[in-house]
């Protein structure tokens, strides 16, 4: 048994909630023994979905949250004024340290915004990249950012890199992982404005191993592990991955029942197909750690279920046995330091 991680789950964020951010709770301590989870809201209504299952009791703790904050609310004032909420009330967790984490699938913009103001930044991280895994022909890659950045600076972008970095090679296990901008082809010259600027700062940094521009159509094939780009950029990069993804497993499927034989060839390969689908089941790689932060905040899917809740709760567990904070926090400082001695 190693040593315990606690992690504050919003119980009242996402489009299931309580029913599916609780029964997510419960399978991860079922499953896994290093986890304690407090589960953040209305104490009647989150006891009322605990009451179904079986756990250890002495794992799950509720905590009372009176306010709930709803999606479309402006993100600043709900964070300021809903001081009462499940999802504010888990942020101070976090940065009292009571909790290594905070797992939700609430308003995307009050996480941004309540990670940078509760929790906070490491010293000169200039701003926090969302960066979920997306899956690929060789496994997974890391797109870093998906939504925190809009209208991002060329400096960002290298942190975004270099972050990024060091989460593919020390959560996923790739040994130096090879990082590549998003650009509408793969020549140098090519790009808008921030990438042509971004480029040579990210080819000229030894300890980012640059492989030059991506173009989307290569995202699939898994060309690189760490892809670069800024908010706008990686949100349409995801929602479109997502999008086609379930469309295509979608006609798939429709395309199996048409005939006597698609039918009959379907429940031959159905095995074999149902395990190749898995691996672009985005759900199996749990939420979008918020890197940068004093404390791990992990944004999951609105329209999340148990399976993406778990996932993301006990992907917490490796986040900090494997001091990605205090790394992160160790490069950005060794590059401060390399930049004054230039």
């Amino acid at each position: 048994m190693g040593e315990i991680v606690k992690v504050a789950v919003d119980a009242m964020g996402g489009d299931f909630a309580p029913a599916e951010p609780v029964k997510g709770a419960v399978d991860a301590v079922n499953e896994n023994h290093d986890i304690y989870i407090y589960l953040i809201g209305p104490q009647e209504t989150v006891n009322h979905e605990l009451n179904k299952y079986n756990y250890a009791k002495d794992r799950i703790e509720v905590v009372n949250a009176t306010e709930i904050i709803e999606t479309g609310e402006p993100p600043v004032k709900a964070i300021r004024t809903k001081k009462d909420s499940s999802l504010v009330k888990a942020m101070n967790m976090v940065r009292h340290q009571e909790a290594d984490a905070l797992v939700s699938a609430g308003s995307s913009g009050a996480i941004l915004v309540g990670g940078q103001v509760i929790v906070g930044r490491i010293k000169g991280v200039k701003r926090p990249p969302l960066a979920p895994l997306i899956p690929t022909e060789n496994g997974v890659s890391l797109l870093i950012d998906c939504g925190a950045n809009v209208d991002a600076r060329p400096e960002h972008l290298l942190q975004f890199a270099s972050m990024g970095s060091i989460y593919m090679e020390n959560i996923i296990g790739v040994k130096n992982p090879r990082v590549a901008i998003v650009n509408i082809g793969v020549e140098e010259e090519k790009g808008n404005a921030l990438v042509k600027e971004t480029f040579p700062m990210l080819k000229a940094d030894k300890n980012i191993n640059f492989i030059g521009s991506i173009e989307a159509r290569d995202i699939p094939k898994g060309t690189a592990d760490v892809i670069v780009c800024e908010a706008f950029v990686g949100n349409v990069i995801l929602k479109l991955y997502e999008g086609v993804g379930s469309t295509l497993i979608k006609k798939v499927k429709a395309g199996m029942m048409t005939t006597l034989r698609s039918k009959v060839g379907g429940l031959l390969v159905k095995p074999a197909l149902k395990e190749t689908l898995k691996t672009f089941d985005a759900s199996r790689y749990g939420g979008a750690p918020l890197l940068g932060l004093k404390g791990l905040v992990v944004k999951t899917h609105g329209s999340s279920k148990a399976l993406e809740f778990k996932n993301s709760i006990l992907q917490c567990i490796q986040f900090k046995n494997e001091h990605i904070n205090e790394k992160i926090e160790e490069h950005i400082t060794n590059s401060a330091a390399d930049g004054k001695d230039q």
